[in-house]
């Protein structure tokens, strides 16, 4: 080897021993930020014209990346922020049924309804008993009502949130336009892009918690976004996500579809439906979870109408007429066996029945609450003060079999009793399940996390023993410096 090439190799050496030097800081310093990955420098060996060595050559600056498990980050994080949406909401709605000290689920409703009814049974000339019945009575309806208006208020609010998760990717696809248009022109350009590639990924982590995301990488650094149902969500540009909010929510509200460059993706009629994200949460939890306890609201309340319902006692056939409860189709009957929605927000007490507002008590025991002007509704012509049939027939009632609508995801055949208690049960079996899943998702999402931070995070230890190797070699390169300028000087004072 010449000394030429000898002095060559050694200030190679020492330029690339100078850059791993700045890059191994920039990592230690780098350490504790989110989602920065180990960077480290690309060497090649150069070779003279003779085919001998001519030392070391950087190429650039890479970073230590795992697509695996970075995929694998990306959908977890997916399923989990669309998990603990619908949480959230299970949560809310519990507040329905509340601690079964409280009482104040419907079903329990229904047993001190019930109770009152059978203690009035028991001594029906009694007004404190009637008015015990009535309370009892308000208080279900109260029950049902404000359930009702929390249900809705949990669908406005998921909607809101909806709105705010929408505006939310929007903006971070427009960072992602800017980040990758800085990745592809560096790429092209042969600048060290690793900073963007990790403020890029971050971005996509998230936007995954917002909407389920696939990516697919291309040359020059580029990638396209995807949403886990396949709508195109960023290529070269971001496509545009839309979502018009709906302010008032009650039973027969339709919520707005969101849609990815015109594409429906989540919401009614959705052709293409992500599968997760807190945006599939949301409309899951809007028009699914919450519209099916909305609905189980109002079938109860439905079983109540029909329940209490008076029937023509002059044996003429008239049509059975809404009794102690009502709707605003009252004295009718609603549809049987049919879901009528917001029938929770709409029941009341009959005010023939309560002398607040100029009924009377009595028509609790002998009937003709739904009209009292027709005697054919009355169960008690004589009105004798001890008749108790019509309030066992009341007490009976709780417990008969109804046909309820098949499409609310309960028993269609079961008593009134029974319906309310399976409501609640339904609904403390989807939240505790819910609860389940969410702390299953948030150990895979913390083991992922941890594992890809192991592969490409920065470990100090292991960057302090590269720092005194890269010492060792640039001490050994300035020796062959010194070893080249003394044999240079020995030749240089050989020719004086």
């Amino acid at each position: 080897m010449s000394l030429s090439v000898a002095l060559q190799v050694a200030q190679s050496a020492l330029a690339a021993r100078q850059t791993e030097s700045s890059v191994i800081a920039r990592n230690i310093s780098g350490a504790q930020d989110p989602g920065y990955s180990r960077k480290s420098v690309l060497l090649s060996q150069t070779y003279t014209d003779s085919g001998q060595t001519g030392g070391l050559k950087v190429d650039g600056i890479g970073r230590v990346t795992d697509s695996a498990l970075y995929s694998s980050l990306l959908q977890s994080t997916s399923v989990g922020t669309s998990q603990e949406a619908v949480l959230a909401g299970l949560t809310r709605m519990s507040e329905t049924t509340g601690d079964t000290q409280n009482k104040m689920s419907a079903a329990a409703r229904l047993g001190e309804l019930k109770l009152s009814l059978q203690s009035y049974a028991s001594d029906p000339g009694n007004a404190i008993q009637a008015q015990d019945v009535l309370q009892s009575s308000k208080d279900m309806v109260s029950t049902l009502q404000s359930g009702s208006a929390l249900v809705q208020e949990v669908r406005a609010n998921a909607d809101a949130d909806m709105a705010t998760s929408v505006r939310e990717i929007n903006t971070l696809l427009t960072q992602l336009e800017d980040l990758n248009s800085v990745i592809v022109r560096g790429t092209q350009a042969g600048a060290d892009v690793t900073d963007a590639l990790d403020s890029r990924d971050q971005v996509l982590l998230s936007l995954s918690e917002e909407i389920g995301i696939t990516t697919l990488n291309r040359s020059h650094g580029d990638v396209v976004v995807y949403t886990d149902s396949g709508v195109t969500l960023f290529e070269t540009t971001a496509r545009e996500v839309a979502f018009q909010p709906t302010v008032v929510y009650d039973a027969t509200t339709v919520g707005n579809t969101v849609t990815v460059d015109g594409v429906p993706v989540a919401g009614p009629g959705a052709v293409m439906e992500i599968k997760s994200g807190r945006l599939h949460g949301l409309a899951e939890l809007r028009d699914d979870v919450a519209v099916t306890y909305q609905s189980q609201l109002d079938e109860i309340a439905r079983g109540l109408i029909e329940a209490f319902a008076e029937s023509d006692q002059s044996g003429g056939g008239g049509p059975d007429q809404a009794g102690l409860f009502t709707w605003s189709g009252g004295p009718g009957m609603p549809a049987a066996a049919t879901l009528s929605p917001g029938l929770a927000a709409e029941i009341a007490v009959n005010a023939n029945a309560d002398p607040d507002q100029g009924g009377s008590l009595d028509r609790l025991r002998d009937g003709g609450i739904s009209d009292p002007l027709d005697p054919n509704y009355n169960y008690n012509p004589s009105g004798a003060a001890g008749f108790s049939d019509r309030l066992q027939e009341l007490v009976s009632a709780f417990d008969q079999d109804t046909v309820f609508d098949a499409g609310v995801e309960l028993d269609p055949t079961d008593s009134l009793s029974g319906f309310a208690a399976s409501s609640v049960s339904w609904l403390e079996s989807g939240r505790k399940t819910m609860t389940s899943n969410v702390e299953v998702q948030s150990v895979i999402l913390g083991r992922t996390a941890e594992n890809l931070n192991n592969k490409t995070g920065v470990n100090i230890d292991e960057e302090m023993t590269l720092l005194l190797e890269i010492e060792r070699s640039y001490s050994a390169a300035t020796r062959l410096i010194s070893a080249v300028d003394a044999m240079l000087e020995d030749l240089l004072a050989a020719a004086r």
